[in-house]
């Protein structure tokens, strides 16, 4: 039975040497998760709105849409924008089709969040809202949301998380973060294990800052609770 040859699955001197070279790339990978998280939120909330509309001309075009996005790969999403989309005269920089992509895509996850936790807000809540003669969006904002955003911060923060990790698949359209710039240094020193498992173990370390952060973030609002 051979043995295993421990030096050929991680170098650490190849991996330090690289390291500053490869953090170069964490500015994209935090670009692209934060900013498509941002924008995620946003159109996320007003698909999981339309979704819980009462009025089939909002609920199924959004009922579409959350289909489409959650059953199609991110990488096809990827691919279609900064490979395709050229084809019908409409041309994205890499990392312009990566904020897009990710960002309609996680739209989805989120406004299923969002309506799930909107959801579980008591009935009575709004009724006293109209009660007290709020209207729609007064009853929201003072009264539904704040409840409804405690529920909804763990699953979004898992949305966050994915989001980073899937920030990868960017380097498949040449946006130069974290695996890109890993892919390259592997491929030059021949050595694609050791980069893959310094890449795995940056990617660790990011995530669990942020979970540090939702931790916070859930203690915080269990105060009001």
């Amino acid at each position: 039975m051979n043995e295993i040859e421990w030096g050929l699955l991680f170098d650490p001197v190849l991996a330090i040497e690289s390291l500053p070279y490869v953090l170069e790339g964490i500015w994209y990978t935090l670009l692209i998760s934060m900013v498509s998280m941002l924008c995620g939120l946003v159109i996320g909330f007003f698909l999981a709105l339309a979704r819980t509309s009462p009025k089939k001309i909002m609920q199924w075009p959004a009922r579409l849409y959350i289909s489409f996005m959650r059953g199609v790969p991110i990488l096809v999403i990827l691919f279609l924008l900064y490979f395709a989309m050229p084809v019908i005269g409409i041309e994205f920089t890499a990392v312009q089709a990566a904020l897009i992509g990710f960002s309609i895509n996680s739209a989805a996850y989120i406004a299923e969040v969002f309506r799930s936790s909107l959801a579980s807000v008591d009935k009575g809540q709004w009724e006293s809202s109209t009660a007290l003669g709020l209207t729609y969006w007064q009853a929201m904002r003072r009264i539904i949301l704040p409840q409804s955003v405690r529920i909804a911060v763990p699953p979004l923060s898992n949305v966050y998380l994915d989001l980073i990790k899937a920030s990868s698949l960017a380097a498949m359209i040449t946006v130069p973060e974290i695996f890109q710039k890993a892919r390259i240094v592997g491929a030059r020193e021949y050595d694609l294990l050791t980069m893959l498992i310094l890449v795995a173990l940056i990617y660790w370390a990011i995530c669990s800052v942020m979970t540090v952060f939702q931790n916070y973030l859930e203690k915080r609002f269990a105060e009001y609770l």
